[in-house]
């Protein structure tokens, strides 16, 4: 065989190995880079709705005591102070002269409740959520982090509390609102807690009460018009 003809021989060998393995190659790189992306808008176990809830709730449709209202409120607490009453999932800012401004909120699910004082330490707008270890520990398919955004369970604002792991936040499930069902954070609507948001500041002092079912409410369940307030 001459030189000019085992030339031609090796480029036809070349050049039909080409064509065998040209689809192979795209398709290795697509099974190897294939990996689906985790998705952060998604809505989390712990936080889904109830099976028979579906689809946002906007103020409108809240229940008429869990919209946001100004309610008359006897306490001793001075002007600007946060109330938490878990028992009947309201939160109250203190105005003075006997009123408050009444939200209402998700709170602990049963053994997941607490009571105390502390005070507003933090607050974050589009906030992260990175879960304690406690909650991984229970819920091990939990991400590690979640960025901030729409989907985030944290919602549009967080208000973290003292040295603890509780917070109070917006959230991406608003069917939540007025039930017993967090790991101990209190929850209200993105529209809520920006309101609120607005109204604090670093070092506001935050009373939980104690979640009893049979505490009479201090609020007498009359309100005034807030305007703007929906």
């Amino acid at each position: 065989m001459s030189a000019n003809q085992r030339s031609r021989h090796l480029c036809s060998v070349i050049l039909f190995a080409g064509v065998l393995t040209f689809p192979v190659v795209p398709a290795l790189a697509q099974s190897l880079s294939y990996v689906p992306a985790p998705r952060f808008d998604q809505t989390f176990p712990q936080y889904a709705p109830d099976p028979d809830q579906s689809g946002d709730v906007t103020s409108d449709e809240l229940p008429a005591s869990l919209r946001r209202q100004i309610v008359s409120y006897a306490t001793t607490e001075p002007r600007g102070t946060v109330v938490i009453d878990s028992a009947h999932t309201f939160l109250y800012l203190t105005l003075g002269d006997g009123k408050a401004l009444r939200y209402g909120i998700g709170v602990g699910r049963e053994g997941f409740t607490w009571s105390g004082v502390e005070s507003i330490s933090r607050m974050a707008e589009w906030p992260d959520w990175i879960p304690p270890a406690e909650m991984v520990a229970r819920q091990p398919y939990l991400p590690r982090w979640v960025g901030g955004g729409p989907g985030n369970p944290l919602g549009a604002r967080a208000l973290y509390l003292g040295n603890t792991d509780y917070r109070i936040h917006g959230t991406n499930d608003p069917t939540t609102i007025g039930k017993h069902v967090s790991s101990g954070c209190i929850r209200m609507q993105d529209a809520d807690v920006i309101d609120l948001y607005q109204r604090v500041g670093i070092g506001t002092k935050v009373v939980v009460l104690p979640n009893d079912q049979r505490r009479v409410s201090a609020d007498d369940g009359r309100h005034v018009a807030l305007s703007g307030a929906n």
